[in-house]
């Protein structure tokens, strides 16, 4: 059993022929060693609950298994997201600093005047390209402002996330031909990045970059060489999935009309909608780990340093953790979802992502009181083995109607 065995077609938009095999993956072996690949795929929620939750055990680390590759490495220096205790808590807890949930929710008159600045770009237009338009360019201002570098440049840092992001390939990490297929997009990032922190070096600023220079991890300051990949983690991390997530949210809406509906009536209810969207289609499929040291898992022994595959879609769709679970619910209480990690590993820009995706719903359902995905639009999509996301998605709306002097509008930019 095995990914290619699933997909025919990596690019194909429907989820479903991954989600056909996961289901009976799930159902005939929740644990499966994939002897072609070499690895173990897991995809219960409760066996990737448990090992997200045991990072003693499970480590996050894969340096091991990846081919050496000097731009990667450099980007790899602070990568926390790759990084074991004590080294990921004590970068974690450095930008941590930067992300206080004071400062997320005083980001919100801003993430509300940009959406409504970009919206006013598509003019009355009646079709408009809904990623292209708003769910890329919104969260990636936001990450370039605070980090401090040049919105001007944000077509840049599309490239590079579609870059880095479009994998035609099913095998678990980059092999050696795909890392040389990486090597220029990482350099050209790294040598971006490398820039500005060498600026902020020379002349301290206030941005996050700035503080970042002028921070101290146990008594001396980090090197510009380890904030390169804490930069640029921040800079790909910090738009692609809140892009991914308003992409997800109209799909989704678009497939059920009557939430739209109850949405549009009831905005209070839009961050338990966007909780079952993150459910439902979550932007990153899958996670990896690394046994160190042999483990039962699910009744089988896996020897150590053994790389795990935890379907993370697979397991927010697991019927023994959620009723009826191929069904979108906006409803859906609790919700349990795994979209964001867990533990230590927590997504750490999930308050931001969460936050921008409320206000931007808000805002979209109260300006259109129709938005359809245009079925004779050329729709595009990443593979759904690497990111469960759209490239570009041509939406139909119809303007409401114009609001009464002193209506208002009910919830926007609440926090």
């Amino acid at each position: 059993m095995s990914t290619t065995d699933a997909i025919a077609h990596p690019n194909q938009p429907a989820l479903d022929p991954l989600l056909a095999w996961l289901r009976h993956a799930r159902e005939s072996s929740p644990i499966h060693h994939d002897e072609t690949q070499r690895i173990w795929q897991l995809f219960g929620h409760a066996d990737i609950f448990r090992v997200l939750s045991d990072p003693a055990t499970f480590s996050s680390d894969m340096s091991r298994f990846i081919p050496p590759q000097e731009d990667f490495e450099l980007f790899s220096r602070g990568n926390f997201v790759r990084m074991d205790p004590p080294m990921h808590r004590k970068l974690r807890d450095l930008v941590s600093q930067a992300f206080t949930p004071r400062m997320v929710s005083g980001l919100a008159p801003r993430i509300a005047a940009l959406t409504s600045e970009l919206l006013d770009g598509v003019g009355d237009a009646e079709r408009f390209d809904l990623v292209g338009s708003l769910a890329y360019p919104l969260p990636v201002i936001v990450i370039a402002e605070l980090l401090g570098i040049p919105v001007a440049d944000r077509d840049s840092f599309r490239r590079w996330a579609d870059s880095l992001l479009s994998r035609e390939d099913t095998g678990a990490l980059p092999d050696e031909a795909m890392m040389n297929r990486m090597a220029p997009t990482l350099r050209e990032m790294n040598d971006y990045l490398l820039s500005h922190i060498r600026q902020r070096r020379a002349r301290p600023t206030d941005d996050l970059i700035g503080k970042l220079v002028c921070a101290e991890v146990d008594g001396h300051r980090l090197e510009d060489e380890e904030i390169v990949g804490f930069v640029g983690l921040l800079l790909i991390a910090g738009h692609i999935t809140t892009t991914a997530l308003l992409g997800n949210a109209v799909l989704c809406l678009d497939e059920n009309p009557a939430a739209a509906d109850e949405l549009r009536a009831d905005p209070s209810a839009i961050p338990a909608a966007i909780e079952e969207v993150l459910r439902y289609r979550p932007p990153f499929p899958r996670l990896a780990r690394r046994t160190t040291t042999e483990v039962e898992l699910g009744g089988k022994r896996i020897p150590a340093d053994q790389i795990l595959i935890l379907w993370v879609v697979s397991a927010n769709r697991d019927s023994a953790q959620f009723e009826d679970p191929d069904r979108f619910n906006i409803h859906r209480k609790p919700n349990p979802h795994l979209s964001f990690g867990y533990s230590i590993h927590f997504c750490l820009g999930a308050p931001l992502a969460r936050l921008e995706a409320k206000i931007a719903l808000e805002i979209l359902l109260d300006r259109y009181r129709s938005i359809a995905v245009a079925r004779d639009g050329q729709r595009e999509f990443f593979s759904p083995t690497a990111m469960i996301s759209a490239r570009r998605l041509p939406v139909d709306v119809q303007a409401a109607r114009p609001k009464a002097k002193g209506e208002g509008r009910r919830g926007l930019v609440s926090a």
